[in-house]
């Protein structure tokens, strides 16, 4: 697996890098992240990436030409340390207007060879960048971040997660939030009491039977509280 990210902060990656599930994945081999510096492909000896918008407006535009560019120059990356060929590869823009990301989404690019994720900044992108070459865009949730970095990291993370070889124990995502569109179950561990809160005592039977019922009913109940949206989401 081979993550490609364009940017105008590669640095601001350095922390996930070097800490985190997603170092361990890097260090096993078994996920790359790199990343293409978009003002590498600005103009001028200020290295311009961005302008006015035509029509007037708030704000700056990353221009198309130099985002184009970096995310070819991302895309001839990807093929060269994954073979995946162009016309296969995802383009993935992060921003406001896509579809918000949710567990499906990471699941699905953990089992591809790769994708290039695109940060923008500003008021936002050219349209053009859109029509020739994004082929996905994804949101974090309904509000503004000043940038995609930190949408991109959490991409990284959660899709890294997902591969085989980061985390020490794969088991621990197949019952988690969001699987089966239902919340995770409450979990305690020890002490068995603390400030007067104790472990419910179904936890300590020992029956494995009622702990799975205890757990199940426990992720309906949590649902219904806090996301009964989900279980519209739910097979009738």
């Amino acid at each position: 697996m081979q993550i490609e990210i364009v940017t105008l902060f590669p640095k601001m990656f350095d922390g996930i890098l070097a800490e985190s599930m997603v170092k361990r994945g890097v260090e096993a081999g078994v996920i790359g992240v790199g990343f293409v510096d978009l003002r590498q492909f600005g103009s001028g000896k200020h290295q311009v990436v961005d302008d006015r918008p035509y029509g007037g407006g708030p704000g700056m535009l990353l221009k198309a030409k130099p985002l184009v560019e970096a995310i070819e120059a991302a895309q001839d990356k990807l093929l060269l340390k994954t073979g995946l060929a162009l016309q296969q590869q995802e383009i993935i823009y992060l921003c406001p207007q896509g579809r918000p990301y949710v567990q499906r989404d990471a699941k699905e690019l953990s089992q591809s060879k790769g994708f290039v994720l695109v940060c923008g900044h500003y008021e936002g992108i050219d349209e053009r960048v859109r029509e020739l070459k994004i082929t996905r865009e994804i949101s974090m949730g309904d509000f503004v971040l000043s940038g995609g970095e930190i949408a991109a990291m959490a991409v990284v993370d959660s899709v890294a997660r997902l591969i085989p070889g980061v985390l020490g124990d794969l088991e621990s995502t197949r019952e988690e939030t969001f699987e089966d569109n239902l919340l995770e179950y409450p979990q305690y561990t020890r002490p068995l009491e603390y400030r007067g809160l104790k472990v419910p005592d179904v936890l300590l039977s020992g029956h494995h039977g009622q702990v799975e019922a205890w757990r199940t009913q426990a992720r309906y109940e949590r649902t219904e509280q806090r996301r009964p949206d989900l279980l519209q989401k739910r097979p009738q």
